[in-house]
């Protein structure tokens, strides 16, 4: 069998994480959500929003630690890997704000491609601010566009997972995985 390197994306709060944790919980190798690390680290140097204050070092920072996800996810010693959020994420983001990036953004996207993407769509009944996730829920319907646009940019056919329990959600994506 050939290693599948599976995404899954959505706007913030759509349920990825506790998707991810499912399927940790399943057996399953997961690579959790990076953005969370990069904005508590810069929390720690005394950038309360590095998202806000230096997007591009913000996205820098994201993409060389997806790339190193792949890296590592490809080395997996596992037929199957789930990661919370792929390279063309970063880009969507920056496309979200408006701001441009160096090409090697695009080529990083082009270098790594991923097996199948898992798209959540915005869904008002679980959506949580939080500390970390600054967005309201319209911005987030907004970002998911952003996503879709940018996966199917790179050629990506997007699997949306239907609003369900998290059991039914995680059975959708191993049903779709296996056919």
């Amino acid at each position: 069998m050939q290693k599948e390197i599976i995404v899954i994306i959505g706007g913030p709060g759509t349920g990825k994480s506790t998707i991810i944790d499912g399927l940790i919980a399943n057996g399953y190798c997961c690579y959790p959500e990076i953005s969370r690390e990069v904005t508590l680290e810069a929390k720690k140097q005394g950038i309360e929003q590095l998202f806000l204050e230096k997007p591009l070092l913000f996205s820098e920072l994201l993409l060389e630690g997806r790339k190193k996800q792949f890296q590592d996810a490809s080395q997996e010693p596992h037929d199957i890997v789930f990661i919370d959020r792929g390279i063309p994420d970063v880009l969507a983001y920056m496309h979200y704000i408006g701001d441009s990036y160096p090409d090697f953004f695009d080529a990083a996207c082009r270098e790594h491609t991923y097996t199948k993407i898992f798209i959540l769509p915005p869904w008002e009944d679980i959506y949580i601010s939080d500390g970390e996730r600054y967005e309201n829920f319209e911005q987030a319907k907004i970002i998911y566009t952003h996503l879709a646009e940018t996966y199917q940019n790179y050629g990506y056919e997007l699997i949306e997972v239907p609003k369900d329990t998290l059991d039914n959600r995680i059975l959708f994506i191993l049903d779709e995985i296996s056919k």
